[in-house]
This record gives structure tokens, sequence and C-alpha cells, in this order.
């Protein structure tokens, strides 16, 4: 799928998420329902699933930038298994314990650390997490980190109806004053067990919804960050430094390579990176676009970031497209310490 067609179809979607539309497939039925057919019988042969628990890494990061007087940044991470770490057994390795500890770095602040996500969870258990999240006016965020979408293809669910919870999420958590980044899906493509012509259509449907997805967050005040690295051409490329024991969810490296994605887009919307690094540049092909197309190409290109620029255009609202330089997130090197 060209990135002009993609772009349109996720706009269709995106549309039909906002306006009560019906489910607009992605793929035939059919093919559907053989791909994930072949995904469980690929679970299975590589051990049914890695164990559901996930270490708890909530607690306080970077303690040595305690300031009397001064308040913890809050962190909260919202989704399913890769938001939650599933497939790592240190609190150090997941994600958000990544996220917390190199957002205190760039911050030279204390952040506190909140994980709400649930393994399996779909876009649909996004109203249930961001009720948790707002429940308590004291532990309200600073910014929220999502990550979601992969068990929606694997579950079927209708496009439109994902897009509509997730942007209904990022919609509230702005409401309440949170910034918001989402991860989009990730390249479901890249599951070692799953053979061709499906790791195609696993793919080309994973980056639809990614597109879509991304229309919906940057329209409602959020920012994107393509997740395609998550289980993308590195994975392929690596699949057993990058993939966790069940060679489904990622390894510790893995998850790394995520939070090396998402941290400068974090940082970057708390007002923490450099001005000069906010005006697009050119020879790393930045620039504005409108928010359909510049979808399309973050879905085509792994740690690409989406932000809203201009409220509207010829073509509607347009987006800045950003390809942040990653920098290198070390593994906390200490438990963190609890409230």
């Amino acid at each position: 799928m060209t990135s002009m067609s993609r772009a349109r179809v996720a706009r269709r979607i995106a549309a039909g998420a906002a306006y009560g539309g019906g489910g607009i497939g992605l793929a035939g039925a059919a093919a559907v329902g053989v791909f994930l057919a072949e995904v469980r019988l690929a679970r299975r042969a590589v051990g049914g699933g890695s164990d559901p628990h996930v270490p708890n890494a909530d607690g306080r990061y970077g303690h040595l930038y305690d300031t009397p007087g001064e308040p913890p940044l809050r962190l909260t991470l919202l989704g399913d298994s890769t938001a939650a770490g599933q497939g790592v057994h240190r609190a150090g390795q997941t994600p958000g314990a990544l996220l917390a500890s190199g957002l205190a770095a760039v911050a030279e602040r204390p952040v506190m650390l909140r994980n709400v996500a649930l393994p399996g969870a779909r876009s649909d258990d996004l109203d249930r997490q961001v009720a948790l999240v707002l429940a308590d006016q004291s532990l309200a965020p600073d910014i929220c980190v999502i990550m979601v979408g992969a068990n929606d293809v694997t579950h079927r669910m209708p496009p439109t109806r994902s897009v509509r919870h997730l942007s209904s999420a990022v919609r509230r958590l702005r409401t309440a004053g949170a910034e918001v980044v989402v991860g989009t899906c990730p390249d479901l493509g890249t599951i070692e067990p799953v053979q061709q012509p499906l790791r195609w259509l696993a793919r080309r449907t994973s980056r639809q919804l990614a597109a879509a997805q991304t229309i919906g967050a940057v329209e409602q005040g959020g920012r994107t960050v393509s997740l395609g690295d998550l289980l993308g051409p590195e994975f392929e490329a690596n699949p057993r430094e990058l993939f966790g024991p069940d060679n489904y969810h990622p390894s510790a490296e893995g998850y790394a390579t995520a939070a090396m994605a998402v941290l400068p887009t974090v940082c970057a919307a708390l007002g923490l990176w450099p001005a000069e690094e906010e005006r697009p540049d050119a020879s790393r092909r930045e620039g504005f676009l409108p928010v359909a197309r510049a979808a399309a190409e973050a879905a085509s290109e792994a740690g690409t970031e989406v932000t809203a620029a201009m409220p509207t255009g010829p073509k509607g609202p347009w987006a800045l497209l950003k390809r942040r330089r990653r920098r290198r997130v070390p593994e906390p090197t200490h438990a963190p310490v609890t409230p």
C-alpha cells in the first residue's frame, strides 16, 4: 500500500471514529481470520505466551535530583502488555522504568511513575484505565504514555472503534492537563513463526491502524511515535536478541529500543528538549504535512513523531513530522523509591 492510499484509508477510519461510523475493514474478514488462527498457532508453538505477571516498577526515580519543596514530575503509562512490560523479569527493564529514569536524567528532577497498563488490554479498556488515572487529583499526571493496538488487530476490533476509544482517552487526559504521547500499534508482521503471505497482511493491517491512531491522537492534542521498531526491522534482523522468551513480547533490549524512540518525544512534550531541535530539519526529511499524510509516513518508518502544527489548511489539519535522534536509555541501576 502506498503512503497516499494509506493516508486516505486512515482518514476514513478516523472520520468514522469521530462521527460514529461502523467498522471499516482493513482487510478481508476471511484473510484476517486465517491470520488470527496462525497467530494463535504461532503463540502455542513458542510456548503459549509468557507469564502474564509483570514486575511492579511504580515508584520514584531520580532521587539524586531531589530538591526540597519541588514536587516530582508524574509519568503514567497506560495500554497493553507492551506498556506494562510483560516478558521481562526485573522492574528496571520495563518501559515505564526506563522512561522514568531517562526523563529524570533529562529534567534533572525526580519522576514518580505509575503504570495502569493491563496485559491483553485492547483500546476499549482505556476508558477504565483513564478513569483510574483521573480518580485521584493528588496523583494527576504531568504526562501520559499510551501503548496500545496489537490486541485490537489480533481480536479483530473494528478500527473505527479502536481509534474512537484512543481518541477519547487522549481527549480526557489532555482536558485534565496532562501531556499525552501515544506509541502506535507495533508491526505484527514480524512475529517470527507467522509465515507469508500472512506476515504481509499483518504488517499492512498494523500499519494502517497505526496511521489511523495517529490522526485520532494528534487531532485531540496528543503526540504519537510509531513503534514499528518494537516488532519491526530490528526485531526481524535480531529476533533472538530483541524478542523475549515467548518470541511474542519484547526482551529487555527490545523494550530499551522502544524507550529510546519514545523518550525524546516525552521530553519535547514537557518542553525539556532544546528549542532548536523543535524546528523541522529538512536534511532529516522533517516538515509540515496534512495530518493524514504525516500519519501514513510515520506508520512506514518506526520512531517517527507526529504532533499538531496548524489547526487547518487546504487539506485539513496539519502536523509536524519529526525524526528525532534517539538517545540510549540506561537501565535503572537501583530499585525505585516507593512513595
